[in-house]
């Protein structure tokens, strides 16, 4: 049974037929390595996402074992995560930083999306998720990536505005992957977990601000259904860094996306927020956030700019 105080909140949010069980698996051709590829079973194409599959009449154990999984032509990722690549919207030779990279997913897919050229800096500070990171990127045959180690929070004091995308898909309460058949994907939620994650996707988000250059492009990113930790965040940095950013339209067409909140507990959120987008649980795809940013002007003191 699902936490009842997260039931309650949910029924707030208005999110009809929400659904928190299991899902198809799901994956992405890995351009960087041999095509065409082969596809072992039987697969349904994703509109919105050329060179993404819904796996049908197979389990993901079969697909593991296939040639084409085990030498990194293939890449199982949900729907909903390939998404904040798309909407970075990244191109070869340019500088991206990926500030809380681990497992991969994303920095491989933007790695495939990149052609291989340019850099990206994979950052994680977890040394168990950071060693699954390194395997996926030698795995995808990714040679761009540098990975690193430092706390997202200050990272951008060792790279001040020097990067053209920043990816900032921050550690969350994960409601929307929670899985009612299976108790561990929210045995240790709270509102004090999503309080706690609030402030520090805060704190990344402003540093991954730091980091992007004038002009430069930033998407945030969550699996998570929490205003706190989705609008509310964004509320703040629109206030903290007031006339050095704006929002940008989130557009993926043949891609339903869900709308905003706007106003949570009793607060008012800034009315562009309404640019943000949800992607509500379905019986296909996860539940997600996702905002894109442009930055404007530059926000770091030229004496630390250099």
């Amino acid at each position: 049974m699902l936490p009842e105080e997260f039931l309650r909140r949910l029924s707030q949010l208005n999110i009809p037929d929400a659904h928190f069980g299991p899902r198809p698996t799901t994956y992405r051709i890995n351009t960087l390595k041999a095509q065409p590829v082969t596809h072992p079973f039987s697969v349904e194409p994703v509109a919105w996402n050329d060179g993404a599959f819904i796996l049908r009449g197979a389990t993901l154990r079969e697909l593991t074992e296939t040639d084409a999984y085990k030498n990194g032509a293939l890449y199982v990722q949900s729907l909903s995560s390939m998404v904040p690549p798309l909407i970075l919207d990244v191109k070869p030779w340019q500088r991206v930083l990926d500030i809380a990279a681990a497992p991969g997913s994303k920095t491989t897919q933007m790695a495939a999306l990149m052609q291989n050229q340019g850099e990206i800096i994979a950052n994680d500070t977890s040394n168990v998720r950071r060693y699954r990171l390194t395997a996926n990127l030698s795995m995808q045959g990714v040679t761009i990536a540098q990975v690193t180690s430092m706390d997202a929070r200050s990272l951008w004091q060792r790279y001040p505005e020097q990067f053209d995308r920043v990816l900032a898909d921050v550690p969350c309460s994960m409601e929307g992957r929670f899985d009612d058949t299976d108790p561990k994907s929210y045995q240790d939620w709270s509102m004090k977990k999503v309080q706690d994650l609030s402030h520090l996707q805060r704190w990344m988000l402003r540093s991954a601000i730091s980091a992007a250059k004038p002009g430069g492009i930033i998407v945030y990113s969550t699996c998570t259904l929490s205003p706190e930790e989705n609008e509310e965040v964004i509320d703040w940095i629109l206030a903290k860094e007031k006339g050095n950013i704006i929002l940008d339209e989130i557009v993926l067409p043949a891609l339903k996306l869900d709308p905003a909140v706007l106003h949570w507990g009793g607060r008012h959120y800034d009315q562009s927020i309404g640019k943000t987008a949800r992607i509500h649980p379905t019986p296909l795809m996860e539940g997600f956030f996702i905002a894109k940013f442009r930055k404007v002007k530059s926000s770091v003191p030229s004496r630390i700019r250099g």
